[in-house]
């Protein structure tokens, strides 16, 4: 990527360690760079900072890191919803705190997406800022159901949220100040993901004769549920079997990935497939990116999958 960047190598098909040690500024971060970063981000890899771009203030920290959230399934984040300044998942013993909450999670938002834009430049136009959320749970041991389990290698599928096509990038940072979050990665979606779909005879629901007229009626009526497309259908199902395949969870290779303290890493989660083993106290941003931002848009899931089905899949 340049002069200081390093790879931990890995398999053909699997995703990769970026990191950039050296300076990503404004003033050094150059357009080409941009490019790079985003085509490896695009190829299912991983891009680390050592040291997180993000700056959050002492007393901050100690707020978020004072938090003593619910293990419930509800309350395993608190999210911030930039487009209206305001968060959720609170425990009710939190509340006195709302308003302190509100802003550290607005500041570290605004934050990621300043650096981001000059980072990631080709995406910064057109994406659309996502939830931002922190995670004050420790992973390891969360109890959840199968579909729900984030120590489960799977890709990221929004069944609330859908996507229609766009990338799902993701920005982390560790703010635990002793313990690192630990990851498992298998292949990438381009490797993995045709198999997968054909095993499962992923694409013969989609392609359905009357499963396609009933969404088109549905979008007609603007019923609830039809601006799903099938697009957004397919990554779920393939979320949730790969959660469902006790053996594939147990046999897949795979590689083991520490973040530590005070770094940051980005990711497109919907073609890397990861699973979360450890770690407590992450914070996290998401953007949509869509298709046509893309630097390199025939290794998308999206064009994947348009390929194998032999039709468009959004709507």
């Amino acid at each position: 990527m340049n002069s200081v960047a390093t790879e931990k190598a890995g398999a053909p098909g699997f995703s990769r360690l970026v990191t950039i040690p050296g300076p990503v500024g404004r003033e050094n971060w150059t357009g080409d760079l941009a490019v790079q970063a985003c085509r490896d981000l695009e190829s299912g890899h991983i891009v680390f900072l050592p040291n997180s771009p993000i700056e959050i203030p002492w007393e901050d920290r100690e707020l978020l890191l004072g938090r003593k959230q619910s293990s419930s399934a509800y309350h395993k984040n608190i999210a911030y919803r930039p487009l209206e300044d305001r968060v959720t998942g609170l425990d009710s013993s939190e509340a006195g705190d709302a308003e302190k909450l509100r802003r550290i999670m607005r500041d570290f938002s605004r934050r990621s997406v300043e650096f981001l834009s000059d980072f990631l430049s080709p995406y910064a136009k057109t994406w659309k800022q996502e939830l931002a959320s922190f995670r004050p749970i420790e992973e390891k041991g969360r109890q959840a159901r199968v579909h729900a389990r984030n120590d489960l290698l799977h890709f990221d599928s929004f069944p609330t949220r859908p996507t229609n096509g766009a990338r799902i990038l993701r920005f982390f940072t560790n703010i635990n100040p002793a313990q690192g979050r630990v990851w498992l990665t298998s292949q990438t979606f381009e490797a993995f993901g045709p198999m997968m779909v054909k095993a499962g005879r992923l694409t013969a629901s989609v392609n359905n004769p009357v499963r396609r007229a009933a969404y088109t009626v549905a979008r007609k009526l603007h019923l609830r549920g039809a601006h799903r497309s099938p697009y957004d259908d397919l990554m779920h199902r393939c979320h949730n079997l790969m959660k469902e395949d006790a053996q594939f969870q147990e046999d897949t290779p795979k590689n083991r990935w520490e973040f530590p303290p005070n770094s940051s890493w980005m990711v497109f989660t919907d073609c890397v497939s990861h699973a979360v083993l450890s770690g407590q106290y992450a914070l996290e941003q998401t953007f949509l990116v869509p298709h046509s931002a893309l630097v390199e848009p025939q290794r998308s899931p999206l064009a994947i999958l348009e390929s194998l089905a032999g039709r468009r899949l959004t709507v």
